[in-house]
């Protein structure tokens, strides 16, 4: 089939944000957001009908997937061998993410519609929207690292307007460009890895770079430098970009704060499509990790266990509504690095790749449930705390089951997605790395905690007096709830094993038992304990806060991890680095230019006068200089 037509996924987008930035001061807001939700309608179902014709109606025979460069067009040319195209490139993982994408961006569009209503910039935010997807689109169809890269950078431009979207506030402002910083330091160390991994194979192309039987899997790796091949420098770099968009610790500290932005933003970029680009980033080149860079590998994988670990010890301790579902997707996006880093290739072995994959779509679901629900409570009762919550089911009867729904599949309650895709990631973890194993099984009892926690706090606990009675969000709302409760209860009997595995090879994968189990007890237990906590005010919490004083204290600000940042970067590097430095600027290069400048200036006020137009003047000169030039040719011949 002739898929040339797909190259319109990412462009009706960024059409719409032209079209919807260029013309939001000359048509009624409400029009804007018609506008650019019935683009990404169209968007969505061309990436369905892209999605069914891959997966179900492949060529008879075919035992692969193929990839297939649909668009292709060739932007510069570096040299005879190196250059950058723009393009589109369909395999199992890009496909899936066109699927996911989309779904989220067009129930976030829709949600926002109600959710937006009345606020000032309506039309320039839906024009960001829009800008989003084209950037988040472009980079999983891109068909070289380039090309990724460049829309990888849009992504984060869209992510620094939209967490800023409330301009007027200096929180908000704070919080992009702490997200825009933090993401640029992870983008450099993309970029190195970038031209790394292209001085080493000579290409950008993804088809070349991650083919497990062409030359340029080995090429790089005789080249070492302090003790590690440059192939495993160059993907641990371009892991670096990765760890950064993802909020993977220690590059973790701007996603918390981009909670500043409205929260459909928070369930679009922030917890369903743009932190998973890193995942997506280490999936696409994964057969590089697997062949050319095992060492690289091994450390996506510690970094996701621990990542995953951290965040949600920290978010069995925040109030803040939206602050436990952020670091809950630090959480889970662990998960899925974790899965890539204890993966082989191929078949059975390559099932963390799967696991990944198949969680990242599942994660996508009811992460957005989870902040979209979110975003019907705030609007409900103007706040974003917990502790002003409680109570609520009575008043907002689709949001409380619908949120209900996601965390039991964020716990990994099963028939619930979240359980099929966290037992394979378990699996894959258990036949690699047992200590990984044995953090993801702390995980989720922690996560199955914190979720129902949240739960408990705000639709069950003491019943609070609120100021206007809370009432259920209208449909354009509460319809994109009911959606996504309804894939997140059913995406996980997707045989994902027969469509997205690491050499686009289907496989068999069941579900161990003997590891389910005890995942499925230890859950059970987290949501015992937060009943047994939260369901009524009893002052357990309390008394098991103070009983863990300090640990409590250290989990409640985030371990101290933006105060490390600030001195070091405040007291070592400002004082150290930023101040000699500014004083070398001013005092040395600009003081040497001003000096020069001072001299040239006295020099020409000297020799003015040279010029006046009096022909005495010029007659003097004029015989000066002879003078001077004969004495001088006298004493140089003499001597």
């Amino acid at each position: 089939m002739d898929f040339s037509f797909t190259v319109w996924i990412p462009l009706l987008p960024l059409i719409l944000f032209v079209f919807l930035g260029l013309t939001s001061g000359s048509i009624r807001p409400k029009i804007s957001g018609y506008i650019g939700t019935a683009g990404m309608t169209i968007t969505t179902l061309m990436s369905y009908f892209v999605a069914y014709q891959y997966f179900f109606n492949r060529p008879a025979g075919s035992e692969t997937f193929e990839k297939i460069i649909a668009f292709n067009t060739v932007w510069l040319n570096l040299t005879e061998k190196l250059q950058i195209n723009l393009g589109v490139l369909l395999d199992p993982i890009s496909v899936m993410m066109l699927v996911v994408i989309t779904t989220v961006s067009l129930m976030v569009h829709i949600y926002s519609i109600g959710y937006m209503n009345g606020e000032k910039g309506y039309s320039r935010f839906f024009s960001f929207l829009s800008l989003f997807s084209f950037s988040m689109l472009g980079l999983v169809v891109a068909t070289n690292i380039f090309q990724m890269y460049i829309c990888w950078e849009l992504v984060g431009v869209s992510s620094y307007l939209l967490i800023s979207f409330y301009y007027e506030r200096p929180t908000a402002v704070a919080a992009g460009k702490k997200a825009f910083i933090v993401t640029r330091f992870a983008d450099l160390g993309f970029l190195i890895g970038i031209l790394l991994l292209s001085f080493v194979s000579g290409t950008f192309d993804f088809v070349s770079l991650t083919d497990p039987q062409g030359a340029l899997i080995t090429q790089g790796s005789s080249l070492t430098f302090m003790g590690l091949s440059v192939m495993t420098w160059a993907l641990v770099l371009i892991f670096m970009g990765g760890a950064g968009k993802s909020a993977m610790f220690p590059l973790h500290i701007w996603l918390p704060d981009a909670m500043e932005g409205p929260t459909p933003v928070s369930a679009l970029i922030h917890a369903a499509t743009m932190v998973v680009a890193g995942v997506y980033l280490v999936a696409r080149l994964f057969p590089l990790y697997v062949f050319a860079a095992p060492d690289a590998l091994t450390i996506v994988g510690y970094v996701g266990g621990i990542t995953s670990l951290f965040a949600a010890v920290i978010a069995c301790t925040q109030n803040d509504i939206k602050r436990v579902l952020a670091f809950s997707t630090m959480s889970q996006i662990g998960y899925m690095m974790l899965a890539l880093g204890v993966s082989g290739y191929g078949d059975h072995h390559g099932l963390g790749f799967m696991a990944s994959m198949f969680h990242l779509f599942t994660h996508a679901m009811f992460k957005a449930l989870l902040f979209l629900a979110a975003g019907a409570i705030i609007h409900a009762v103007h706040s974003n705390f917990m502790t002003e919550m409680g109570g609520l089911r009575k008043y907002l009867p689709i949001t409380h089951i619908t949120f209900l729904i996601a965390c039991l599949t964020i716990a990994g309650i099963p028939p619930f997605s979240g359980f099929f895709s966290k037992d394979e990631i378990l699996t894959a973890a258990w036949e690699h790395d047992k200590f990984l194993f044995f953090i993801e099984y702390a995980v989720a009892g922690l996560t199955a905690f914190y979720m129902f926690r949240l739960y408990f706090n705000v639709f069950w606990g003491k019943d609070r007096h609120y100021h206007h009675t809370p009432h259920e969000s209208p449909l354009v709302m509460t319809g994109p709830l009911m959606f996504l409760a309804a894939a997140s209860m059913f995406t996980g009997f997707i045989p994902f094993s027969s469509l997205v595995t690491s050499d686009s090879k289907p496989f068999e994968s069941h579900i161990e038992w003997m590891i389910a189990i005890p995942s499925i007890l230890i859950g059970v237990i987290g949501i015992l304990v937060a009943m047994w906590f939260y369901k009524k005010e009893n002052g357990i919490s309390e008394k098991m806060a103070g009983g863990l004083k300090h640990l409590y204290k250290w989990s409640y600000n985030k371990f101290y991890m933006d105060e490390v940042y600030l001195f070091v970067t405040k007291k070592i590097i400002f004082n150290n680095i930023s101040r000699p430095a500014a004083w070398f600027d001013r005092h040395v290069v600009d003081g040497t230019m001003n000096g020069i400048a001072s001299v040239t200036n006295r020099t020409s006020s000297g020799i003015k006068g040279f010029q006046s137009g009096q022909l005495q003047k010029y007659g003097f000169v004029f015989v000066s200089g002879v003078i001077i030039l004969v004495f001088t040719f006298i004493y140089i011949w003499f001597n």
